[in-house]
């Protein structure tokens, strides 16, 4: 079976572990996955024309992530024109049933990051958050709970957002001008995705500054700053893991099994305490099967 496999850039390490994810479970059923990925990161009109790219090809399943709420939804519908089994991951399909999807909850994701944040600082400080893209859904569920859950504590403080676009360079640069522009300095920095918390971290060594800063997706990168002590805390939202099962998925339901329609796999929270486990590169991190997942 040829499995077509849609994911959002090449920019953010998660991806290239989703990547990895589905090819190792293609690897169990023998069967092929090509990979599409926009040149742009996250850009809706590469990805339709990736997906058109894909549909003259005729593959047997589509597991997508698809790069916005709806302006992939006209590509998403000649998928369904075509009858092609459709599975989504990340980020929900709402133009079109979907035979299965995996994700996380991005809300409480970032609400317990949060919390925990808060909890390291006392309940009282000058926060600043770093958000992704402007539409994109993860980034605004996050970027919401963030900000709700610092209006529970009356002595938190955020002083301001800046905008990252999930990439490395340009949380830097966002974050860069935002220092400079400020006379007092966040006290922590509550960051959308982990790269995105490199980029922040950076910043603050160019500005000799430190702060508590936490992000999402535990990438290898954040996990070394936390074993250096230079990064708090990352939420593990699990796209190898994602991948892994949504592209089991679509292998079994080609072979004629029920597969679930929809699978939220549970969030750790990685720290100083217990980072180890994930402190290895993305090959050498496990992945559970899907009855592994459902047991």
């Amino acid at each position: 079976m040829r499995i077509a496999v849609f994911t959002k850039n090449r920019s953010n390490p998660a991806y290239m572990a989703a990547r990895l994810g589905a090819d190792r479970a293609a690897a169990l059923f023998g069967d092929e996955v090509v990979h599409y990925v926009p040149d742009r990161p996250d850009d809706p009109d590469q990805q339709i024309a990736l997906i058109d790219q894909a549909l003259a090809t005729a593959p047997d399943a589509i597991v997508l992530s698809p790069v916005h709420a709806s302006r992939v939804d006209p590509a998403i519908l000649r998928i369904r024109a075509m009858g092609i089994p459709l599975f989504a991951f990340v980020n929900p399909v709402e133009a079109v049933p979907t035979v299965g999807y995996v994700g996380a909850d991005d809300a409480r994701l970032a609400a317990d990051v949060a919390r925990y944040l808060f909890g390291r600082m006392n309940g009282q400080g000058r926060v600043l958050i770093v958000g992704g893209h402007v539409e994109s859904v993860t980034s605004m569920a996050r970027v919401s709970a963030f900000e709700r859950v610092a209006r529970e504590r009356p002595d938190i403080r955020v002083v301001g957002h800046c905008v990252g676009d999930y990439q490395r360079g340009v949380a830097r640069e966002a974050v860069s001008r935002w220092l400079a522009e400020h006379c007092e300095a966040p006290d922590a920095f509550l960051v959308a995705n982990d790269i995105m918390a490199v980029g922040v971290i950076e910043a603050l060594q160019a500005a000799g500054l430190r702060a508590l800063v936490v992000g999402v997706n535990a990438i290898p990168e954040a996990i070394a700053a936390i074993r250096e002590g230079r990064m708090l805390a990352t939420a593990d939202f699990n796209a190898m893991q994602m991948a892994f099962t949504v592209t089991e998925c679509a292998a079994r339901h080609l072979r004629g099994e029920t597969v679930p329609a929809h699978v939220e796999l549970p969030v750790d929270l990685v720290d100083a305490t217990n980072f180890q486990h994930w402190d290895r590169p993305y090959e050498a991190r496990p992945v559970k099967t899907l009855s592994e997942i459902l047991a």
